[in-house]
C-alpha cells in the first residue's frame, strides 16, 4: 500500500510552526549567549592559580560534560523547584540545562585555544609590562578565538539542535508545536519532514560557513 503524502495541513498551520520557530531561536541566543560566556569564565578558572578555583571550574566541567542534558533539563525543571522555594518554567529551565551542559564544553574549547598560543607570547608581554589580564585580553585571546572559531560555531549548531530537548518540559519550541500539529491531523510523518527541512534550510548555510573558514585559516596558517 502506497503512502498518500499530504502536506496541506502543515501548511495550514504553519503560523503554529513559526511561533515554534520564534520559541527555538528565542531559547537558541539566550543558551548561545550564556553557554560562550561561561565557557569562557570557566575555561580562565582551570587555569586559575588559586586551586579551590581550579578545582571548581573542573568539577563543573566534568559533571556537566558526564550528564545527559536532557536529564539536567528535567532536574531543573522537577527537582529544583523542591530544593529551592523558586519557581522553574520551561524556559527557565531549558536554558539552564542547555546553558550550562554547552558552557562545558565550550569551556574546553576556550582553554584548548588558549593553550595553543606560544609561551613566548606572554613572555613578550610580561616584558612590555603588561598584567596578565591585559596580555590575556589584548594579546592571547584575540588569536585563540580566531582559533577556535570554527570550534564554537559547531558548538553553536549543537546549541540550536539541543533546542529540540525543551520540548519535554512543554516549551513551546518547533518541535513541541510540530507535535501539536500532528496531533490534530494525524500526520505526523509530514509535520516531522517539514521540520528536519527547517533545521536544514538554518543550519546548512551555518555549516557551509564554518567549512569556508577552516579552509581559509588553512591556508593563511
Amino acid at each position: 500500500m502506497t503512502y498518500q503524502w499530504n502536506f496541506q495541513p502543515v501548511f495550514d498551520n504553519w503560523w503554529a510552526l513559526a511561533v515554534g520557530v520564534s520559541g527555538t531561536l528565542k531559547l537558541f541566543v539566550v543558551c548561545l549567549i550564556v553557554g560562550m560566556s561561561l565557557g569562557l569564565f570557566v575555561a580562565l578558572g582551570r587555569r586559575s592559580a588559586i586551586r579551590p578555583v581550579r578545582w571548581a571550574s573542573t568539577l563543573f566541567v566534568e559533571f556537566f560534560r558526564n550528564t545527559p542534558v536532557l536529564v539536567q533539563i528535567l532536574w531543573f525543571y522537577y527537582a529544583l523547584p523542591i530544593l529551592m522555594p523558586i519557581e522553574i518554567g520551561p524556559f527557565t529551565a531549558a536554558v539552564l540545562g542547555i546553558s550550562l551542559n554547552s558552557a562545558a564544553y565550550s569551556a574546553e574549547i576556550f582553554r584548548g585555544g588558549i593553550q595553543s598560543i606560544e609561551p613566548g607570547q606572554w613572555e613578550a608581554a610580561k616584558a612590555i609590562g603588561m598584567s596578565a589580564q591585559q596580555s590575556l585580553r589584548r594579546i592571547i585571546l584575540p588569536q585563540a578565538i580566531r582559533r577556535i572559531l570554527p570550534a564554537l560555531t559547531n558548538r553553536g549548531v549543537e546549541i540550536f539542535k539541543m533546542s529540540t530537548l525543551a520540548s519535554v518540559v512543554a516549551y513551546v519550541e518547533l518541535l513541541q508545536q510540530g507535535k501539536l500539529v500532528a496531533s490534530l491531523n494525524f500526520n505526523p510523518l509530514e509535520v516531522y519532514t517539514v521540520i528536519a527541512i527547517i533545521f536544514l534550510c538554518i543550519l546548512y548555510p551555518i555549516v557551509r560557513v564554518t567549512y569556508a573558514m577552516e579552509r581559509r585559516m588553512a591556508r593563511s596558517d
